[in-house]
């Protein structure tokens, strides 16, 4: 039992809080004041990727519009395709869509003006026709390994559209905004199912923080050396302190002392703090992490920061077969998540403040695989909430769905994007305070786009 104390300990210091390098000084710890009030300025984005590929064609789907009507989805989806009157209509001007029946929640807050969309967004090294990608698809003007999922989930996270970057667009918009959080005592990034690239800066490194274990309410299930029995603690303890001169070793035991720390902090604050009185979904994996976000929000003031990044992952939307049976309840967890969790920023007083959004790795083909699946694509429709967005209407420019069309890459659908992930992400970066002369540093090819602002935050 001892053994498995001690193994169980380091894998969840490790998966829970790590931080590694100087993301404040550990003298801190000693001079927080626990009754600290949050700042006025305070500002939070939160990622929700949606891994494997979420079918855009299914989300977000012409009813009627001046460029096209539902029988241009319908002719082109086969097994897939949605009946009209299941659709939950929403307009954008005098256009009418429908998003996929799962989407109750994100409907009802798109047409309250908390939620937008923005169409046909991809990653992308400089604006791409049709006719310029059949001609240059295999050179270094297009991204590399373009339907790959652990490529193109890299490319997302940092920006990088050729190969995959060491740090990430939210790690190094973190960097810019480090001087919001120098009285900060935590990480300013935080993930919630491990810290993919996108938490990591150049000069800031993240933190982990699982949501609650085995359904339980409690907000968070860091293990630190106090939960453990005496002599497996000061064992540890030992270990960590001890100088062997192995830089490998001493940058481990690091690692681990500086997890332990802000573990013990976060754990204190959050079991002290008023619980929230916003219900999440049960049995939900998205809800759960967010229920964590939210906690972790809630003691934002005695932590130091005016800066939070949250990265939350939904996982299964590789839907190469039974699509219907594996979205339907994907895109439901999906809904009922994010409006509980804005519900909650409503209940903390900082629902103007915290800006959500989703990413995924790349879209799917309009025409299906086989019967009931879709297959690797390129640009997708993803969806901004928050009380600070300038909500129901649409951004970008919706595509035709018309294969071998002049915004297919191919002739199954695969969408041309035309918006680039570096403006969707510069977007977010200037409300969240990056200067717009310093995004080159964060998105390297923002200057291939004619726009650094698409305008859905005010």
């Amino acid at each position: 039992m001892l053994i498995r104390s001690r193994r169980d300990f380091l894998k969840d210091t490790l998966r829970s809080v790590t931080a590694l390098g100087a993301v404040g000084s550990m003298a801190k710890f000693g001079e927080m004041n626990a009754l600290a009030a949050p700042g006025g300025n305070y500002q939070a984005l939160v990622c929700v990727f949606l891994l494997g590929g979420n079918d855009g064609h299914n989300t977000v789907i012409p009813i009627s519009t001046a460029q096209q009507n539902y029988s241009a989805y319908q002719q082109n989806r086969g097994g897939l395709v949605i009946p009209q009157n299941a659709l939950l209509p929403i307009a954008n001007g005098g256009d009418a869509y429908g998003l996929h029946p799962s989407l109750v929640e994100i409907q009802g807050l798109y047409n309250q003006g908390k939620a937008a969309v923005l169409a046909n967004v991809g990653m992308m090294v400089q604006p791409m026709s049709r006719a310029a990608y059949l001609a240059n698809h295999n050179s270094a003007l297009v991204p590399s390994a373009l339907f790959s999922h652990s490529d193109q989930s890299a490319q997302w996270q940092t920006g990088i559209p050729a190969g995959t970057g060491s740090s990430g667009w939210g790690g190094r918009i973190t960097d810019l905004v480090q001087v919001q959080n120098s009285a900060g005592i935590f990480p300013a990034v935080t993930a919630t199912s491990g810290c993919e690239l996108f938490c990591t800066g150049v000069n800031t490194s993240p933190a982990t923080v699982p949501p609650p274990y085995n359904g339980s309410s409690s907000p968070t299930g860091m293990a630190t050396l106090g939960s453990l029995a005496p002599n497996t603690a000061s064992g540890l303890q030992q270990l960590l302190q001890f100088s062997n001169g192995v830089q490998l070793v001493q940058s481990a035991n690091t690692v681990l002392t500086n997890g332990n720390n802000y573990a013990n902090t976060l754990t204190k604050l959050l079991a002290s703090a008023p619980a929230l009185n916003t219900v999440f979904p049960a049995n939900n994996p998205l809800a759960a992490q967010l229920r964590t976000v939210a906690n972790v929000m809630s003691v934002r003031g005695q932590l130091g920061l005016n800066r939070q990044i949250f990265f939350c992952v939904l996982d299964g939307f590789d839907t190469h077969s039974a699509q219907m049976a594996t979205q339907t309840p994907l895109l439901q967890q999906l809904s009922q998540a994010v409006s509980a969790f804005y519900q909650a920023t409503l209940e903390l007083g900082i629902d103007g403040a915290v800006t959500t959004f989703t990413a995924s790795e790349f879209g799917r083909t309009l025409t299906p695989s086989g019967t009931d699946g879709s297959d690797h694509a390129w640009g997708n429709h993803h969806f901004i909430i928050g009380s600070n967005v300038s909500g129901g209407k649409f951004y970008g420019n919706f595509p035709l769905l018309a294969p071998g069309g002049p915004n297919d890459a191919g002739t199954r659908g695969v969408l041309l994007p035309t918006t680039a992930l570096d403006q969707y992400g510069a977007t977010l970066a200037q409300w969240f305070g990056v200067p717009a002369a310093n995004l080159p540093t964060v998105f390297p090819n923002i200057g291939n786009f004619g726009s650094n602002n698409l305008g859905f935050l005010g």
